[in-house]
């Protein structure tokens, strides 16, 4: 164990780390751009808690008093899964709506995709579908995805088929199972649609 004075003027801090364990090194908040490239990366609550926990007043600040739609987001987060503080899942979910509101497509598709299979809150189909098709049409591939999933569990109106495959199809998708999870998607929504509808739909808009 070793221990490390800190002096500040008169004011001296004693704080003990053991032999195997590396002092805390302060960690800067996360730029805005930062932030929303691990939100589409799914990683910021990895993030959060590789960093120890130390940005978590700062997020809380962004979030509460400055109303950041990616710390809202983020802050939601945190206290639905009781990342880094106590666990509050209604007030996570109100952070992540606060977020969604203000048009963070990343809330609006974590929302859509809990109605859709009933976590935190009740299965509301109309209301999954609401939001997953907004998510989809702002380019979320996520949504995207789970859109055409709806269209063929039979949720959803024929009359949007064709948004949701021109979505999915002009999508970029660098990951490969992704790419053929979507491939197939696409094909079996095609054998719903008309033929004309398809060939529509997989016109590029350059």
């Amino acid at each position: 164990m070793r221990v490390i004075f800190l002096c500040l003027l008169t004011i001296c801090t004693v704080f003990s780390v053991s032999a195997d364990e590396e002092p805390l090194q302060a960690v800067q908040i996360y730029t805005q751009d930062e932030l929303l490239t691990l939100i589409k990366e799914n990683k910021h609550l990895e993030r959060v808690k590789a960093d120890r926990c130390q940005l978590t007043r700062d997020i809380e600040d962004r979030a509460v008093k400055l109303h950041i739609p990616a710390y809202e987001y983020l802050y939601g987060d945190m206290l639905a899964w009781g990342v880094c503080i106590p666990r509050d899942a209604e007030l996570g979910l109100y952070y992540i709506r606060k977020s969604a509101k203000q048009g963070l497509v990343a809330a609006i598709e974590q929302l859509g995709r809990y109605y859709h299979i009933g976590r935190f809150v009740q299965k509301d189909m109309e209301k999954a579908h609401t939001l997953i098709y907004r998510a989809a049409e702002l380019g979320n591939l996520n949504a995207q995805m789970r859109l055409i999933q709806m269209y063929l569990d039979g949720y959803g109106s024929p009359y949007d088929y064709e948004n949701g495959y021109r979505w999915l199809f002009n999508a970029i998708i660098v990951d490969k199972k992704r790419h053929k999870k979507a491939e197939m998607l696409l094909a079996d929504l095609a054998k719903l649609m008309h033929p004309k509808a398809v060939k529509r739909a997989r016109k590029t808009a350059y």
